[in-house]
């Protein structure tokens, strides 16, 4: 017999499939999500894809609008570069604390999943190695063992998921990316906190370049021409 999908499972798919959906650019900023088709495409009621979508707004991806329903959230140009100039700041904090707290099997796992992403790289499965890249960032800021750290960056990374996917498909701007990671890894590895640190804000300054002009096309129109 089946094991029966219990409702935080299903809670979860539906959350992990949206995500995705909304990263990968299903749909644009300001359109709207279409509730009864996606119902019918993933086999669900309406109940669990609007708590879905509620938990989704919560984190600042989409919007609950009267009479619309739920949108994509538009990130302004402001917005944007304020947001990775943040995550920059905390994620430079978050490579100190990291090189002077994390274990060394800490450190070997953050490196493995790097080598995983470099596997996928070089094989052209970009949804696959921006999903490691954003765990990445992520393994390397819970290695400063600071909640309120993580958590903020946690809130500022779901925001801008989308986007930066969005600035992952220019090949020049992955390759460039990509060596950037590679600098990261080796001084946390070598738990050089000073230039891991200034590595992972410039990571994020570098971040900004490639992802503005997409930032500006969906904000302001005609800025891009």
């Amino acid at each position: 017999m089946c094991a029966k999908i219990v409702r935080s499972s299903l809670h979860n798919e539906i959350l992990s499939r949206l995500r995705d959906m909304i990263v990968e650019g299903r749909w644009q900023a300001g359109e709207r999500i279409p509730e009864l088709q996606l119902c019918e495409e993933l086999g669900v009621s309406r109940t669990p894809l609007r708590e879905a979508l509620k938990v989704i707004a919560s984190e600042g991806i989409v919007e609950l609008l009267p009479n619309r329903g739920a949108v994509v959230r538009a990130v302004s140009v402001k917005e944007a570069e304020d947001m990775l100039d943040l995550m920059g700041v905390l994620e430079a904090h978050a490579g100190r604390l990291a090189c002077s707290r994390a274990t060394p099997a800490q450190i070997d796992s953050v490196v493995r999943l790097h080598e995983t992403m470099m596997r996928h790289y070089d094989r052209g499965e970009r949804h696959e190695y921006f999903e490691l890249n954003q765990s990445i960032h992520d393994a390397i800021v819970a290695l400063s063992d600071n909640v309120v750290l993580i958590d903020t960056h946690r809130s500022l990374s779901a925001r801008m998921k989308r986007l930066r996917f969005a600035g992952s498909d220019n090949g020049s701007y992955w390759r460039d990316a990509v060596a950037e990671h590679q600098q990261i890894i080796q001084y946390l590895r070598d738990r050089d906190g000073d230039r891991l640190a200034h590595a992972l804000q410039d990571h994020q300054r570098h971040t900004w370049v490639r992802i503005r002009d997409r930032v500006r096309t969906e904000t302001e129109p005609s800025a891009v021409a």
